[in-house]
């Protein structure tokens, strides 16, 4: 059972979706990337770093998809 007003499990949670996006880049999954991303928004720092863990990955399409993802400044 989940205790939410436990802090260290609310200050765990961010990770999970960011840990998720990675492993569906660099499996180069596509389909799960796009439904990862649908709720999220980054800063300008974490997109660049995932844009840039896509290029190493060589997939363009990804690439892309990351680069129309909203970013706050």
């Amino acid at each position: 059972m989940t205790d939410y007003n436990d802090q260290s499990n609310l200050k765990q949670r961010p990770k999970l979706p960011i840990e998720a996006i990675k492993t569906a880049i660099g499996n180069g999954d596509e389909q799960r990337l796009k439904a990862l991303l649908s709720n999220e928004v980054f800063d300008e720092l974490e997109k660049s770093h995932l844009i840039d863990l896509a290029k190493q990955s060589g997939n363009t399409d990804i690439v892309k998809l990351l680069e129309g993802t909203p970013a706050t400044p």
